[in-house]
Formats: C-alpha cells, sequence, structure tokens
C-alpha cells in the first residue's frame, strides 16, 4: 500500500494516469472502483478552483474549471430550492425529547453501537465527530470530540435539524441522500458560505428488505484536520452497518419461518407462502410457483397474482400467510348461523354443514354483531375479558378461516365477508320493526350459545332474552307469551304466566295446560 495513497495500489494507478494526462487531480475510488471524490493534487489550487466555479453557478454562468458533477448538479437542485447561499440555515424540525421518540424507533439505531466503535473513537482523535441521519436528512445522532462539537453549535449542525439540499443546499448528508451515493463535500463545494471551514464525508445505508435509503452515516470535521483517508472509511462503516442490518433480517426471518411453516403445512399441499412484513417470500409450497416478493395492497387483504389468481393475505406477529383462492374466487358466500339453543354449533356454508367449536361459534357471532369488523385486541376482550391475548386469538382465527371456504373472513380487521343469516340478528331485526310474535318464535328455540362463558356472548344473550321478554309483556300478544312460556326460563317466570293465563280465555286448551302446571 503506498503511503501517499493509502487506499492501495489501484487508487494509485488511476491518480498517477490522471497526472500523467496533465490534468493534476486526484480521483478518489472506492472498493467498487466508482469516483466518490474528485479534487487536484494541490489543496490551495483546489480551494481557488471552486472558490471560482461556486461564483459562476451563482452568476448563472457555467462554472469555470472541472468541478465535479456531483457538486455542480447538487448546487442547481439547491438553488432551485431557494437556498440563500450566503445566509440560509438548517431548518430546525424536531426538539430534543421528539429527537431521543426518533432514535427509539428508528431502523438505524440497531447500527449505532456498530457505528460509534467505528468511527467516533478515530473521529474524536483527529477533532471530528460523527452524525447520523434519518432518510429526510434529520441529525438524530451526533459524536465526537468535544471542541468540534462546540463549533458545530455555533453553526446550528446539531441533533433536530434537517440537512437536505432543499433545507441547507449541498453538504455531504444532504448530496449523498439526493445521489444516493457517497459523497465528499469540501470547503466551499457547500454551497452556503457558512460552512465554507468544513469538510464532510457521508455515505448513505439502505435497508436490506426494501433497498430503500433509511439515512446517512457522515464524518465532519474542520477543513484544516480532515484526512483524505475519511471518505473510504466512512463509505466502509456504512457497508458494516448493512451488512450488520442483513444478518439480523436473515435471523428474523428464520425465527418467522420456525414459528408459522404449521400454518404453511396446514394448507394441505394447496400453494401458498409465507411473507415478510414488506411482502418478500421466505418459503412457499410448492417452491417456485411465486416470485420472491409480493406487492401488499395498501388497504384489504386481496392480492392479484395473475390474470386468473388471487390470493388473500393472513396476518401472522410479523408476517403474513398467503393462501390462494380458486380461480374465480367466489366474492360473496352464504353463512347461516343457526346459534340460538345450540350446545354442538353447526354453521352452514352454501348449504353445506360446518361443525363448529364454541370458540369458532362464538368468533363468529361476535363478527356477524359487528360486521365493520373488530381487531385482535377487541375479539380477546369480547372472548376472555380483560386477560384476552390477542396472539390466542390470532391462531384462532388463522384455524377457522383454514375450517371455512377462502375467503369468507377477512382481515384488518376481522370481519365476515358473506351473506350473514343469523337467527339472533333476525331477533334484533324483529324487535325493531315491531314484529314481537315472531322475536318470540325465534327466541323460543333457546338462549344464543347456552354453553358459552365469553363475556361479550353471555352478556348479548342476556341483554337479547330481556329485551325479548320486556316488548312481549308490553305488547300483551298471548300467542307471543306462550311462545315464550314453553322455554325453560319461561316456565318459572311466574309473572309472564300470570299475564297469559289472564289474556287466554278459559277454553283455550292452552289456559288448561298452564292452571295444570
Amino acid at each position: 500500500m503506498c503511503p501517499e495513497h493509502p487506499r492501495g495500489a489501484r487508487t494509485y494507478e488511476i491518480a498517477t494516469r490522471c497526472r500523467a494526462r496533465g490534468t493534476g487531480r486526484r480521483n478518489d475510488v472506492d472498493d467498487d472502483g466508482r469516483t466518490v471524490t474528485a479534487r487536484p493534487t494541490d489543496p490551495r489550487a483546489y480551494m481557488r478552483q471552486i472558490a471560482r466555479a461556486r461564483e459562476d453557478a451563482l452568476a448563472g454562468d457555467r462554472a469555470r474549471g472541472a468541478t465535479r458533477a456531483v457538486v455542480t448538479e447538487s448546487w442547481e437542485r439547491s438553488l432551485a430550492a431557494s437556498v440563500d447561499p450566503e445566509s440560509s440555515r438548517p431548518w430546525h424540525a424536531y426538539e430534543r425529547r421528539e429527537v431521543d421518540d426518533l432514535r427509539d424507533g428508528h431502523p438505524l439505531a440497531p447500527v449505532i453501537p456498530l457505528l460509534r466503535d467505528t468511527l467516533v473513537a478515530i473521529a474524536d482523535q483527529a477533532n471530528h465527530m460523527m452524525i447520523v441521519t434519518d432518510a429526510q436528512g434529520h441529525i438524530l445522532w451526533r459524536e465526537g470530540a468535544r471542541d468540534v462539537l462546540r463549533r458545530a453549535d455555533l453553526v446550528e449542525l446539531v441533533e433536530g435539524t434537517r440537512w437536505s439540499e432543499e433545507s441547507i443546499g449541498t453538504n455531504a448528508m444532504g448530496t449523498a441522500l439526493a445521489a444516493d451515493s457517497p459523497v465528499q463535500i469540501h470547503s466551499s463545494e457547500h454551497l452556503v458560505r457558512t460552512y465554507h471551514q468544513w469538510t464532510c464525508a457521508a455515505s448513505p445505508i439502505h435497508d436490506p428488505d426494501s433497498g430503500a435509503t433509511i439515512g446517512v452515516v457522515d464524518v465532519t470535521g474542520p477543513l484544516e484536520t480532515f484526512h483524505p483517508t475519511t471518505m473510504s472509511l466512512v463509505t466502509a462503516a456504512a457497508r458494516l452497518a448493512e451488512n450488520h442490518l442483513t444478518s439480523r433480517m436473515a435471523l428474523r426471518d428464520e425465527v418467522l419461518r420456525a414459528r408459522n411453516l404449521p400454518h404453511l403445512a396446514g394448507l394441505g399441499g394447496a400453494p401458498g407462502a409465507l411473507l415478510s412484513s414488506r411482502g418478500r417470500v421466505l418459503a412457499a409450497q410448492p417452491l417456485g410457483w411465486i416470485s420472491e416478493r409480493i406487492v401488499l395492497p395498501d388497504e384489504g387483504d386481496r392480492v392479484l397474482l395473475g390474470e386468473d389468481t388471487e390470493g388473500v393475505l393472513e396476518p401472522l406477529a410479523e408476517g403474513y400467510l398467503l393462501r390462494i383462492l380458486r380461480p374465480g374466487g367466489r366474492k360473496w358466500a352464504s353463512l347461516s348461523l343457526p346459534f340460538l339453543g345450540a350446545r354442538r354449533p353447526v354453521a352452514r356454508l352454501d348449504g353445506r354443514a360446518v361443525r363448529l367449536s364454541l370458540r369458532h361459534a362464538e368468533l363468529l357471532t361476535l363478527l356477524a354483531l359487528h360486521p365493520e369488523g373488530l381487531n385482535a385486541d377487541q375479539l380477546a376482550t369480547g372472548l376472555y375479558g380483560d386477560a384476552g391475548n390477542p396472539v390466542t386469538v390470532r391462531a384462532e382465527m388463522h384455524r377457522l378461516r383454514c375450517h371455512l371456504d377462502e375467503g369468507v373472513i377477512r382481515t384488518q380487521p376481522y370481519r365476515l365477508h358473506a351473506s350473514v343469516d343469523a337467527d339472533f340478528l333476525e331477533v334484533r331485526d324483529a324487535l325493531r320493526s315491531g314484529r314481537i310474535r315472531d322475536a318470540a318464535d325465534d327466541a323460543a328455540r333457546g338462549p344464543l350459545l347456552p354453553t358459552s362463558e365469553a363475556p361479550a356472548v353471555r352478556a348479548e344473550r342476556e341483554q337479547l332474552e330481556a329485551n325479548v321478554r320486556a316488548a312481549v309483556v308490553r305488547c300483551g300478544d298471548p300467542d307471543a307469551m306462550w311462545a315464550l312460556a314453553r322455554t325453560d326460563e319461561g316456565r318459572h317466570d311466574t309473572e309472564l304466566v300470570a299475564r297469559l293465563l289472564r289474556a287466554l280465555p278459559t277454553s283455550d286448551p292452552r289456559h288448561a295446560e298452564l292452571s295444570a302446571r
């Protein structure tokens, strides 16, 4: 390695060729051979060159000299955004307490210790500082030498400020975000004159899942102390951070697969896939039937996979199970829920009998009572009270959805996607429309899921019985009262029986039966 060119023989060779051509410039090249900075070997000459180029750009003329394209393009964007090159200051977007909250949930938080170990000690010795921003250029972390931090305070290079190009013009952080590439900005390459005494090197960091830029790592310091190897160091640190995020993602993927492969196997050989929370395919059966990533819908749970193939997404703890509907999957099914007096509940789906566990019947009851849908927390409270666990509900909902036909239960929130015929809903409708006798006849079948102790079902059952009885007693219809008097509860309702005896003529056979009772 050449001491004059610490990035190695490749950089030395390129720089030598440039000088041989008479350019007098040195091109700094990253590990992939990309040119990330370029400046003359004579710093004073380069300072004069970029100062003239900046003056030309501000005057609206073509910049004289060989100023880097990444800089001139950034100047053009910054001026188009109305950045004042003489007096602009960064936008203060967040207070310090807000910055603390943003740090906690930011995807770069797990790599800050790694970046700190890689950059801060070196930056501290060189009287520099490390800065990490989010994808919009807001400074979230800033660490380094105490003296340089104090100098940075004076020019508002602090946490909570926004360093995008449209906020403060050409700078390494904002330009790295705009160009999506490592960038070094030296002295008067900064558009705003305030920062001509600073040099900074920055590199974007990408999310390994989506590929999107999630932030920038930057080393900034006074002009007189900046070292030529800093750009390479910052670029290497960004790649270390991306590798660390990739390892964490791979671990999460493995955990998700281990937990949820039984759901995929539960499809019984039908095509399906496990997806990450952003639609990346983690496992599929059969292999190779689906692309590596699915575009998730903005709303709803249906995914179009081809001209004739539609899938439905079932939410898991940290991703989705993708199930395939049969071609031309049915949009609306017919679902009958005869749950009044049902000790062994059976639903009918498009005329087919479907035996249900009590818990699945309770879930269908709650969804039928709330056609707008319920989330897992609401269902957990309805089934178990305050001790309810939404994770348990999600597992039960998954089993129930597999038990029924495709698409009968939608998600986010959970809701029935079918034409529902429920006898307990018919009682409600009959009472609202004044058909008291019909309500009494339906209610005479028995209580709603009589063996259920789910708080929401029990409350609905008791409310339904009270409403029917009050309406029947109020209207005084003998046939309606007779329907209730024949139920287990009605037989012991002395007030109802007394009213019915007074309403029936003595010649009515029902009068004699009640009298004998």
